[in-house]
C-alpha cells in the first residue's frame, strides 16, 4: 500500500476502502471491519488490541464493558469519546478473542499507521501489550512501561507515546484500576506539552513509522 500522506478529510473514504479487506484469515470469520471511531482531528488517540464480540457486531471499537470503563476514565479528565479517536491494532475480531498472530499484525498494521498519519494526534495512548509493542518498537511488557511516556516518530511526525493498561485488565481488579486512573490523570499534561521536531524521514518511508530507542527485550505478560 502507498505511504503517500493522507489528508484528515480522507479518513472516512479510507475506512470505506478497507471495509472489504481480505488480506488475512480473520476476514473469514468477522461480521465487519472495525476501522475506528471518534474525532478525525483528535489530539489524543487510543490504540487497543483487537475488536471483541460486541465490537464485531456494531463496527465500533470499545463498546463493551471495557469501553464503558474507558469512557468513565475519559470523563475523569474532562473528555468524551467524541473528543478522541479510538482504534485497534487489528481491524477484525480474532476467533474466540484469542491473541493477535504476528502475520495478522503484519497485514493490518499499515491501516493503523495510515490512521495516525491522517489524524495527526499529539498523544497516542496504547492500551495493553500488543499496541505498546508495535508502536514503541520495544519488547517491554506493559507492567514495566505503563505511565511512562516517550516521544517517537510515527508517520513522519513526532508524537507522545503513552502506554496504559488495557481497561479490560482493570474491570475486576481494584488495584489495577487505581493505577489506570492515576496514569489517566497525566494525559492532559502530555497533550499540552511541546514536542521535538520530527526526525528526518529515511529513504524507506516505513522505517519512519516508529523510531524509538532500542532497549533489552523481556518476556511479555498478558497485561
Amino acid at each position: 500500500m502507498s505511504a503517500m500522506p493522507m489528508e484528515r478529510d480522507d479518513l472516512q473514504a479510507y475506512a470505506a476502502s478497507v471495509a472489504n479487506c481480505s488480506k488475512c484469515r480473520l476476514a473469514q470469520g468477522r461480521t465487519q471491519v472495525v476501522f475506528g471511531s471518534g474525532s478525525p482531528h483528535a489530539e489524543l488517540m487510543f490504540v487497543g488490541e483487537a475488536p471483541g464480540f460486541h465490537e464485531d457486531k456494531q463496527g465500533i471499537p470499545f463498546v463493551g464493558q471495557a469501553g464503558k470503563l474507558l469512557e468513565r476514565l475519559l470523563a475523569g479528565i474532562g473528555l468524551q469519546r467524541e473528543d478522541v479517536y479510538i482504534a485497534n491494532v487489528l481491524k477484525c475480531r480474532p476467533p474466540g478473542n484469542r491473541d493477535p498472530q504476528p502475520d495478522e499484525i503484519e497485514q493490518c498494521e499499515t491501516y493503523l499507521f495510515r490512521q495516525i498519519e491522517a489524524i495527526e494526534p499529539k498523544c497516542v495512548a496504547t492500551l495493553g501489550n500488543f499496541a505498546t509493542k508495535l508502536l514503541s518498537g520495544k519488547q517491554l511488557g506493559i507492567t514495566r512501561v505503563h505511565g511512562q511516556e516517550q516521544e517517537v516518530t510515527l508517520g513522519g511526525r513526532r508524537v507522545v507515546l503513552y502506554p496504559l493498561y488495557h481497561p479490560a485488565a482493570a474491570l475486576y481488579t481494584p488495584k489495577m484500576l487505581e493505577v489506570l486512573e492515576e496514569d489517566f490523570r497525566r494525559i492532559p499534561g502530555l497533550i499540552s506539552r511541546e514536542l521535538l521536531a520530527p526526525e528526518p524521514v529515511p529513504d524507506h518511508p516505513e522505517l519512519a513509522l516508529a523510531a524509538p530507542v532500542a532497549e533489552p527485550a523481556v518476556q511479555l505478560g498478558l497485561f
